[in-house]
């Protein structure tokens, strides 16, 4: 009732109507907060578009991030595809031959073995290493290490040809021009990083922040991550530059007839072309002709022989002298701090396995049956022997001199005071191989100091570093 008697229009004094009102005011006011944001956003992403206008507007610095620096006629997506079919060839070879290298040392056997004990997934593939072919490890590390050195030329050309790219302005265009340029700088930066600590690995010139191993091993994952995105994106590509000209009718080109190739979406093809003052099929020829001077001096530390002697590029002793203990040395027993004083009469060679550790002179060792083995060392670097005649102790007869004559590993102690692989462990079917010897004698002579004297391990396809000179101690397991 109102004041005069009469009922409200409702009929109840501030009845239901003010929830409707509520909601409404509620929701009149939604709408303006997103008409707001919404204007906003509007605001914000026309100044946004203006800002990148005005970056893509903006002109490029002085030098190579102006197209009008690069001026090479020879530039374009056909050589650039040649260069990277060589790659594309020799660069899965490399790395499949570089986990095989990884492999050899048995890193899943023993910690002691391992130099990247943290690799985790990427260990995936290891296997026992065998030990036949006996010249397998001198092959892989040999193929490793000579075609890694004859692809630099290959290499330097390829990014030659596309180091307009690598100057690209502006340098990062959108989101996914940003990812396509960190994935260029993976691949640029892995291939580098990798040939280089390889190289300098094979020259033995140590000048890493840390492991060799461990470096060169995880740099591999790396670079060929990027890789395998870099062909995957650009394998199409490639496909259609190589079949847009024919490889006979370039090499038969002169130099006068050399055109620079049609304007290309990537930008390699110069936009002022100087005149040509080289072919294409000298360019290639170029680059063939190096990596063809670089196989022929490195090959031959791999390969031996009278080749021995053109491997110019090889850091070890090319001509080690005459006689039976005439043959490459690794590290010297003087570089190590191996002195004769610890190999003299005092030593002894201590072997444990089951029951009582036994302890022998090495005339006694000597008075025990011999058996011979001829068998190469290689290393590492990418160099190897010739095959050498051993002749000493079978680690399977010693492995029985211990009571374990099924033993699964033996642990390998060298006299050497400090070092890498002072200590290794060699898996059973190593210890079972009947040409596995703990080597007393070389070449019908008794070892050298620098050989490993008084006794060494030598192991059919083992890695040379796993070989251990300057053996005191054989401890064999289950």
């Amino acid at each position: 009732m109102d004041s005069g008697g009469r009922p409200s229009a409702s009929g109840f004094s501030g009845g239901p109507e003010r929830p409707e009102q509520d909601e409404g005011h509620a929701r009149r006011r939604m709408g303006r907060i997103g008409a707001a944001a919404a204007a906003r956003a509007a605001t914000a992403a026309a100044h946004g578009r203006a800002v990148a206008r005005r970056i893509r507007q903006t002109p490029p610095p002085p030098g190579p991030f102006r197209p009008e620096f690069w001026r090479s006629p020879l530039r374009g997506p056909w050589l650039t595809s040649v260069f990277g079919l060589m790659l594309l060839i020799g660069i899965p070879l490399l790395f499949v031959t570089g986990l095989l290298s990884y492999a050899s040392y048995n890193p899943g056997l023993s910690p002691l073995n391992d130099k990247t004990p943290d690799k985790g997934v990427l260990g995936f593939y290891l296997f026992s290493w065998p030990t036949h072919p006996y010249w397998l490890y001198r092959l892989t590390q040999g193929v490793h290490v000579t075609l890694g050195v004859v692809l630099v030329p290959v290499l330097l050309a390829k990014l030659w040809s596309v180091i307009p790219k690598l100057f690209e302005w502006l340098p990062v265009r959108s989101v996914a021009h940003g990812l396509e340029r960190l994935s260029l700088l993976m691949l640029v930066g892995g291939v580098i990083f990798e040939f280089v600590t390889g190289i300098l690995n094979i020259q033995l010139y140590y000048v890493f922040p840390g492991s060799f191993y461990r470096l060169h091993f995880y740099g591999a994952w790396v670079f060929i991550a990027a890789f395998v995105v870099h062909v995957c994106l650009k394998l199409g590509r490639m496909t259609s530059a190589l079949r847009s000209r024919s490889l006979s009718a370039e090499l038969r080109t002169d130099l006068a007839h050399t055109r620079p190739e049609p304007p290309d979406r990537d930008g390699f093809v110069a936009a002022a072309p100087a005149p040509a003052t080289m072919t294409r099929r000298g360019a290639v020829g170029m680059v063939g002709a190096g990596s063809l001077l670089l196989l022929v001096v490195t090959a031959g530390q791999s390969i031996g022989g009278w080749l021995r002697g053109t491997a110019l590029l090889a850091p070890h002793n090319r001509d080690p002298g005459s006689g039976p203990n005439s043959f490459q040395v690794n590290k010297t027993a003087a570089a190590v701090g191996v002195t004769p004083a610890a190999v003299g009469p005092s030593w002894r060679l201590e072997i444990r396995g089951h029951g009582p550790a036994r302890v022998f002179t090495r005339e006694q060792l000597l008075t025990m049956p011999q058996h011979a083995a001829a068998l190469p060392i290689a290393c590492v670097e990418g160099w190897s022997t010739d095959d050498q005649h051993w002749s000493g102790l079978r680690l399977a007869d010693l492995a029985a001199l211990a009571g374990m004559p099924d033993a699964g590993s033996v642990l390998v102690e060298s006299l050497q005071p400090a070092g890498s692989f002072i200590k290794v462990v060699l898996r059973g079917n190593q210890i079972h191989d009947p040409r596995a010897l703990l080597a007393l004698r070389v070449n019908g002579a008794p070892l050298s100091l620098d050989h490993g004297y008084p006794a060494r391990v030598i192991v059919p396809a083992n890695p040379g570093v796993n070989n251990t000179k300057w053996v005191h101690r054989l401890t064999f397991r289950t």
